[in-house]
């Protein structure tokens, strides 16, 4: 990869190339300063020492102008972004699409978005070059080295979830691009995660003293948000066809395969890229993505008389207490299916779950029974204040308990009880 000095230097071998009119028109203005264009003749009556001289000059013309052209070739790559891979489409000519939208500017005014009219200006913002840009939004189907690492993080089921963080580089870029476009973008009040002011307390308290609760989960949510659909968020944030597709590369990877061969690793392309679970990016996408779902389930839910938020990929319903008429769960449910399906996503069939007033009703994770403030399990609780015990007393942990897996669960307690969180956070300060 070039240096930035190298990269200025062809930034502005490329400007001389445009300023000439033309990269043919460059390399013969060039052959003609430096001495070696030559002027065509007929050779018929030529002498053998004047043809020979003449061949000769032919000869470091031509050499000349390949050195030219691959030159003008280095800067014209320095200056755009050329090719992206396979099965992305890109255009160099910053011509306008038809798919874009009429007063793109003006919607991204509206949004108070950066300015970011050619790729140029996004690799300036994002502090690259437009080599490196391109390196971060580049696809293959099959690469030997990527811009994630994969780690795994075990589920409530016991099995294990995949997660591809991105390195530095994009880490950085990607954050860029949540705090100065995604987080401006239009969000739907129902949605509770990843967003400053809500939380899984925000979540579950709005569903406080319920008759009955209902949680839906979607099905392979990151996923099924494909980089087409991505590209269509930054298109309708106000950003033109160049713009949206680099965007839309830098938030997305292919899910992928890890295999080995002939002593090399390769990361195998399993499907279209989409939105990988560890990208800043990823929340923040989806809940704008999902203004529209979001609308049309609110007004499913207060129509038939019930509440509803969203935390990611968890819907939740409930139905206040002295709620009048009947439930219509059925109803609900079959609304909750088509709308999810109209929107491009897919409700999981094993995980839509039910729980009335006399049972435990519990919403990401925390405890909604009556009407007083969403709480922590008391099972979780009594877990860990016995495990802060035994550490006081010098007892190991249990198996698949850490301190700072304890120190997590006490910032939990902390978020719905702030007394005891504290105490049990204090608690766990000296312990190691």
């Amino acid at each position: 990869m070039a240096t930035r000095t190298e990269y200025e230097r062809l930034l502005d071998l490329w400007r001389s190339i445009d300023n000439a009119g033309g990269t043919d028109r460059y390399i013969e203005q060039q052959l003609k300063d430096r001495g070696y264009l030559v002027t065509r003749r007929e050779t018929d009556n030529m002498s053998k020492s004047a043809l020979a001289r003449y061949k000769k000059q032919l000869k470091q013309e031509a050499a000349e102008k390949r050195k030219l052209k691959k030159e003008a070739w280095q800067a014209y790559r320095a200056a755009h972004i050329v090719h992206l891979g396979e099965g992305v489409f890109w255009n160099d000519p910053s011509d306008f699409d038809r798919w874009d939208l009429r007063g793109a500017e003006e919607r991204a005014a509206e949004n108070e978005l950066p300015a970011l009219d050619n790729p140029g200006q996004l690799a300036k913002a994002l502090e690259l070059t437009l080599s490196q840009l391109r390196w971060l939004s580049y696809h293959r189907d099959a690469a030997t080295r990527i811009h994630y690492y994969r780690f795994t993080i075990p589920k409530r089921n016991g099995k294990k979830r995949e997660i591809w963080a991105p390195h530095a580089r994009l880490k950085k870029a990607q954050r860029w691009i949540l705090h100065n476009i995604v987080e401006r973008l239009p969000v739907h009040g129902s949605a509770h995660g990843f967003l400053a002011g809500r939380s899984i307390a925000t979540n579950a308290a709005a569903h406080k003293n319920a008759d009955i609760v209902v949680k839906v989960d979607l099905k392979d949510f990151f996923p099924t948000v494909t980089v087409s659909r991505v590209k269509g968020i930054f298109r309708k944030a106000g950003y033109r066809e160049q713009v949206a597709t680099l965007l839309a590369q830098i938030c997305t990877e292919a899910p992928r395969e890890v295999m080995e061969r002939d002593g090399k690793t390769y990361f195998l392309s399993l499907g279209p890229r989409c939105l990988p679970q560890g990208a800043p990016t990823s929340p923040g996408l989806t809940n704008t993505l999902c203004l529209r779902l979001d609308r049309r389930l609110q007004g499913l839910a207060g129509k038939l008389g019930w509440r509803y938020t969203r935390y990611a990929d968890d819907l939740t319903f409930s139905r206040p207490a002295g709620s009048e008429g009947q439930p219509r769960i059925g109803a609900l449910l079959g609304g909750v299916k088509r709308i999810t399906a109209d929107e491009g996503f897919e409700v999981h069939p094993d995980k839509t779950r039910v729980a009335r007033k006399g049972g435990r009703q519990q919403v990401t994770g925390l405890v909604i029974n009556g009407d007083g403030k969403p709480r922590v399990p008391r099972k979780t609780r009594r877990q860990l204040r016995a495990a802060i015990h035994n550490l006081k007393q010098g007892k190991p942990l249990r198996e698949g308990e850490t301190v700072d897996h304890l120190r997590g669960l006490a910032a939990f307690v902390y978020m719905t009880d702030p007394d005891l969180g504290k105490k049990l956070l204090d608690d766990l300060a000296g312990l190691g």
